[in-house]
This record gives C-alpha cells, structure tokens and sequence, in this order.
C-alpha cells in the first residue's frame, strides 16, 4: 500500500484561527473527547472507575461526539453550498461552548445535559438554516429538520432511552448515507483515473429509503419489520458500494478509509437482520455502526476536509494512515471477535477501546495545530 505523504510543510502561520469556521472547534474538541471519553468508559465496564454507566455511554458517544463532528461538517459546507456565511467568532464560540458545556453537565445530571445539548441543536439548525433559507438552497433544506431531529431524540432518550437511541442512530446513519453516496464516487473519480465509480439512481433511492423505512420501524418498535427491513437494506447498501470501485482506492488511504468505513454500515444491517434468524448480541450491530462506519467515516472526512479547509494538500502521511486503520481494527475486534471468542468479550472491549483512543488521540496531535492557526493560503476560513 503506498502511503501519501504530505508535501514538505509551509511555516505554520501565526494567529488564532480556532472559531474562524465550524469545523475547527467541534472537530477538535470532539476527537479529544472520543480519545478520552471511550476507555474512561472500557474502565467503568471492568469495574475499575465508578461512573454513570452504559447509558451514558451511548447517548454521549451519539450525541456527544457524533452530532459534535455533524455539526461542525454541517457548519463547514452550508458556506461552501450557499456562498452565505455561517457562524464564525463569538457566535461559534457559543455553539461550542454549548456542546461542551453539554459534556460536562451530562456526565453528573444526565437532565442538564439533554436540555443543553437541545439548545445546541437550536443553535445549529439557526447556523445552517439562515444561509439555506436565503440562498433558496432547497437541495440541503432537509438537513434543518434532521439537525433538530437529533436535538429530539437526545431528549427522548432522557425517558425512552432504547427508542431514542435507535432513532438516533437511523438519523445518523442516513446522514452518512446521503453524504457517503455524494462525496465517496465523487472523490474516487476525481483521485483515480479509470476508477469509473458510478451511482444508480433506482438503487439510491431505494438504499436511503430503506433507511427511512427502517427509522420509522425503530420510532414505532416494531422489531420484527426492522430485522427484514434491514435485511433488504444490507443488500441494497452493498451494492451501492460495489457500484463505488473500492478496490481502486486500495493504494489511497484517504479514500479507502472513506470505502471500508461504509462497508461497515452493510456489516450493521446484516447483524440487525440475521438476529431474526440467530442470536446476535445487540451490540454487535451497534457497535458495527458506531465504531466501524460512524468512527471510520468521520475520520476519514475530519482529515480529509480539515485539510482541505486549511489549505493543505489532501494528502495524508503515516500518522494519519496508522490512525485509520486503528479505527478499523477497533471496529474489527469489538464487532468480530467476540463472535469468534465470546469467552473473552470484557478483554475484547479493552482492547477495542485502546485501539480507538489511539486513532483519535494520533487526530488530535496532528490536526490541533491545524485547527487552531490560520489557512496557510492566507483565505478566510
């Protein structure tokens, strides 16, 4: 596998540049705080540290930093999509300070956190929702509903904690569908020549509505109906994906992070439809998406468009390289193994926890200083 290491660095340019666009602030503090906040709970699990539990370990990993990375991306290209400004200086400061302030409340008064983390999706939706409505960008409009969407089900799952959790994660899932289906063929064409990823517009329609489908069965529980539905859309997501050329990323780690993290979501359908002919321990499936697709996709898109938007070349070297594929075998080993060895299911979940702190801990060191300084072309942003 040859590794695309970046070109001989500029000086890195003097000044403050932290809330200067979304994506600096959420994704930094978002990445600290899935490297910190995933084995602090792996310590809980073995019984080493008292703390709130798996529940708070759900909702922070999906609220926390899933919606933190979404929203910083979001933030990012509505700018891009509308040529219209989206929250930069004190304005970001506040969305930020929000979702941090969330974190912390959470973790002592699960109450607090789900009313700050409402009041964060308010503010997002306000961010993204002005330059959408006023460019008459319809095509993105729906993001304003989804975004508030997931504000909902952070409060749903204060009483309804499986139902919220499960309709989060169809939000999000059909988040990264849509993204995954415009940027993922896209990139692949651009970077490889002959690549000749392509989209079908039946089996896209068909692969996101699925996802539709299968939210509204999880929002009325109807279990038996989510299994087949998701049966049908493992498949449907596959195919979307083979139609992608992934084997021709296979030399680019900035893609094929991108085509091995999606793979992970027809792993998840898979697991969730076989439990109606088998057994499958639900957090099989969960954690398929969660670790596999949601920790893949993010990192790969957190580096490539903090890249991009800092003006380097996209292009990642070996720290990078090393950190998508401890993500993947964070994924691999916290969703296959235990299938293979369920005797050793409490070390597997160490394991799993160490390998992702890792990936997210090797972002925050390389991409704080990014993130934190001006572009190096001198733009805005």
């Amino acid at each position: 596998m040859r590794i695309d290491d970046p070109a001989p660095r500029s000086p890195a340019p003097a000044g403050f540049a932290l809330f200067a666009l979304g994506f600096r602030p959420l994704y930094l503090l978002a990445a600290a705080f899935a490297a910190l906040a995933v084995p602090l709970w792996a310590l809980q699990f073995a019984g080493v540290l008292p703390g709130p539990g798996l529940l708070w370990h759900a909702h922070e990993m999906l609220f926390g930093y899933a919606f933190g990375i979404i929203a910083g991306f979001l933030l990012t290209a509505v700018r891009a999509w509308t040529a219209r400004d989206t929250p930069t200086g004190a304005p970001l400061a506040v969305i930020a300070g929000l979702w941090l302030a969330a974190r912390i409340a959470g973790y002592a008064s699960p109450l607090a956190g789900v009313i700050l983390d409402a009041l964060f999706a308010v503010a997002v939706a306000c961010g993204i929702g002005g330059p959408l409505v006023r460019s008459g960008n319809r095509r993105n409009w729906f993001f304003i509903p989804l975004v508030l969407a997931l504000g909902a089900a952070s409060v749903a799952f204060l009483r309804l904690p499986a139902t919220g959790l499960a309709v989060a994660l169809d939000l999000v899932l059909f988040i990264m569908a849509v993204m995954g289906g415009r940027v993922i063929p896209a990139f692949t064409n651009n970077a490889v020549a002959g690549a000749n990823a392509r989209r079908n517009a039946w089996l896209e329609r068909s692969a996101l509505g699925s996802v539709l489908l299968l939210l509204v069965c999880d929002a009325f529980q109807l279990h038996i109906a989510s299994g087949a539905v998701a049966l049908v859309a493992a498949v449907l997501h596959a195919a979307r994906l083979a139609l992608w050329s992934p084997w021709s990323t296979r030399t680019r780690p900035i893609l094929w992070i991108l085509h091995a993290s999606y793979a992970w979501i027809a792993v998840h359908l898979a697991l969730r439809g076989l439990d109606l002919f088998v057994a499958v321990a639900p957090g099989l499936a969960t954690h398929a998406l969660t670790v596999g697709a949601i920790g893949g996709l993010t990192l790969g898109m957190i580096t490539r468009t903090a890249r991009g938007h800092t003006g380097r070349p996209l292009q990642v070297g070996s720290v990078e390289v090393l950190a998508y594929v401890l993500v993947q075998l964070a994924a691999i080993v916290r969703v296959l193994l235990p299938i293979v060895f369920p005797g050793a299911y409490a070390a597997l979940i160490g394991l799993s926890a160490a390998l992702w702190c890792a990936a997210f801990a090797l972002y925050v060191w390389v991409y704080a200083p990014f993130l934190a300084r001006p572009r190096l072309d001198g733009k805005p942003g």
